[in-house]
């Protein structure tokens, strides 16, 4: 079994701090009726640092902490268990994964790799988020699209009324900061 070194576990619980912190802070920043996760980039710098496991971690504790401020909220008053399942696998999926790209492409390049994980993240976070909506509130979201006007385009909806900009916002700040953010940290091997 490999040991965790001090750097790491130091390091994590750095950027499980932050993960906590800009939750609580970005669920006061709106596009719709989703706050905007600035959580994903400590996300991505904590897994290019420590490992796909360091990375599920970040993910799970973000996962909890949407869950406690609140921003689930809409999701939880209509099923409790697919809110916990979605929020909570989307979280864990969205780290574990950013670990996975970032090690395969650090083998090429390890900026690229940073690159190809601040991708990786808000892809698999946000995918999991509308497989999630599909299997635990279609019929919800239905009514929603509804009552938006788009009647049974529920797909038009889901993509452009529930992820839409705010997706294209996280992925861009994820692909510019993370690799900025590690190139500034410049450990080199921990």
């Amino acid at each position: 079994m490999k040991k965790t070194s001090t750097k790491t576990v130091v390091f994590t619980a750095i950027m499980t701090s932050l993960i906590v912190l800009l939750q609580f802070m970005g669920s006061f920043i709106k596009f719709g009726p989703f706050s905007i996760s600035l959580v994903l980039i400590p996300i991505v710098i904590g897994t290019a640092m420590c490992g796909t496991g360091a990375g599920a971690w970040l993910g799970l504790v973000f996962g909890l902490m949407v869950l406690i401020s609140g921003d689930a909220a809409a999701f939880l008053a209509i099923n409790v268990p697919g809110t916990i399942i979605t929020v909570l696998l989307k979280g864990i999926a969205c780290g574990f994964v950013a670990g996975v790209v970032y090690k395969w492409l650090s083998k090429r390049n390890r900026y690229l790799a940073v690159a190809g994980a601040a991708v990786a993240c808000p892809i698999v976070n946000t995918g999991i988020f509308l497989l999630g909506c599909l299997v635990f509130f279609m019929d919800t979201i239905t009514g929603w699209a509804t009552a938006a006007g788009l009647g049974a385009n529920v797909a038009q909806y889901m993509i452009f009324g529930l992820v839409g900009w705010n997706f294209l916002f996280e992925l861009g700040l994820n692909i510019i900061l993370s690799p900025v953010i590690v190139r500034l940290l410049n450990i080199k091997n921990y």
